[in-house]
């Protein structure tokens, strides 16, 4: 049986880094920013990847979908296979993969075959984010954990924000396989920051896949992951429709097309660091503020369309508040996962992963049913809102079940 208790050790336990906690973080942030970078860099150079293969845009779109589905299955599988490593054995292990499906897509001469690369090289995703986000929160102490994993995770936002723009620049100029190319290769520089910078902890080898799998029951981890698998969605209900909104709702000229994806770059990275630090003060007002503003200034989405400048500060404040709650979520993880922590870190970006098709998948139906752009918002808002009752209903079940919330850093 499980309970919705909150299990840690004992607080006093960090562990310390070879050459110095800031090293050790620059090195995990980074390595946030290269696989984030290689997820978000096809939406960019799409068009010239599909060109180079003879396929039309919906057609290339399947290698996204073939990410996707190896970021959903990988973080679970190979968490629960690598049970009995150390965290930092793992990390290394995983950007292996990574450098590989990489390398792997751009030798790979036909579609399908391009797509079960990039298929590969998402089974390590989730996986990285999670424990990278582990590893942060072990080298500090507990009243720093938000801060520590908003460090880490910003490294996604950067990746929207710098790496994704100079992969489309790399495409264009020298070819999609060129662009994966410098990305893994940037892959293997992290795997070398990680071999010399990140502390060698001590691997569980009494560890089972089947005790990871039993922990993951707690109720407050799955409504935790269920929050993510919904509270996120939004985001991607407008994100993935946005360069449409501002071509033909807007009507704003090319090149402010990617000042408005450089403004949403600079709201995620913002959200990043102002949720950390609201953890660090009370988790649980971090993610309802995350929920409920998301919900507020996505439903001003639709009516600032043609508004060029009003539309610029919903564009920041939309990424803003939906990436608040990632610090959050993953602390909160912590705070239940018992067991399991390594496993419910992972599942984290499963859950990310899942919001991201979730919200993708409901902005189609809503254009394909006439509704128009500005239906977005509203969509967008209702996940939001519907992520906000999953964590109200954690919180219930919390305070109803009489358990104590001890808190204490994680090992």
């Amino acid at each position: 049986m499980t309970t919705d208790t909150m299990t840690a050790p004992d607080a006093t336990i960090q562990i310390s880094a070879p050459h110095g906690r800031t090293a050790a973080l620059l090195t995990l942030t980074f390595g946030t920013f290269v696989v984030g970078t290689g997820e978000f860099a096809i939406m960019g150079m799409l068009p010239e990847f599909a060109h180079s293969l003879g396929l039309s845009p919906a057609e290339a779109g399947y290698a996204i979908t073939a990410y996707a589905l190896g970021v959903v299955i990988g973080a679970p599988l190979i968490t629960i296979l690598g049970a009995r490593l150390s965290r930092r054995e793992l990390l290394l292990l995983l950007l292996i993969l990574f450098c590989f499906g990489n390398l792997l897509s751009i030798a790979m001469p036909t579609p399908g075959l391009v797509e079960v690369a990039r298929f590969i090289t998402g089974l390590p995703h989730g996986a990285l984010f999670g424990i990278s986000a582990l590893v942060a929160a072990s080298m500090v102490e507990r009243s720093r954990r938000g801060w520590a994993v908003g460090r880490v995770l910003s490294g996604i936002a950067i990746s929207t924000l710098i790496g994704a723009p100079f992969s489309t620049f790399a495409a264009n100029h020298f070819g999609w396989r060129m662009a994966y190319l410098i990305i893994g290769i940037l892959g293997f520089v992290t795997f070398l920051g990680v071999w010399r910078y990140i502390p060698a902890d001590t691997p569980n080898r009494k560890n089972s896949p089947l005790r990871e799998v039993t922990a993951i029951g707690n109720t407050q981890v799955l409504l935790t992951l269920l929050t993510a698998a919904i509270g996120f969605g939004g985001m991607f209900a407008i994100y993935t429709y946005l360069t449409s909104v501002l071509q033909n709702v807007t009507h704003v000229p090319e090149w402010q097309v990617m000042l408005f994806m450089v403004i949403w770059g600079f709201g995620m990275l913002a959200g990043a660091n102002i949720g950390a630090w609201i953890v660090d003060r009370n988790l649980d007002i971090a993610a309802l503020l995350a929920l409920a503003g998301s919900a507020v200034v996505m439903m001003a989405f639709p009516i600032l369309l043609h508004n060029g400048p009003a539309l610029m500060v919903d564009v920041f404040l939309v990424p803003a508040f939906v990436n608040a709650l990632g610090p959050a979520l993953q602390t909160r993880l912590m705070d239940f996962a018992g067991d399991a922590q390594t496993l419910a870190a992972s599942l984290n970006h499963s859950a990310f992963n899942i919001a991201n098709a979730l919200g993708a998948s409901l902005g189609s139906v809503l254009l394909a049913h006439q509704l128009g752009y500005g239906s977005l918002g509203f969509g967008g808002a209702i996940l939001s809102a519907c992520g906000l009752l999953v964590y109200l209903l954690a919180m219930l079940v919390l305070r109803r079940s009489g358990q104590i919330e001890t808190r204490g850093a994680i090992d």
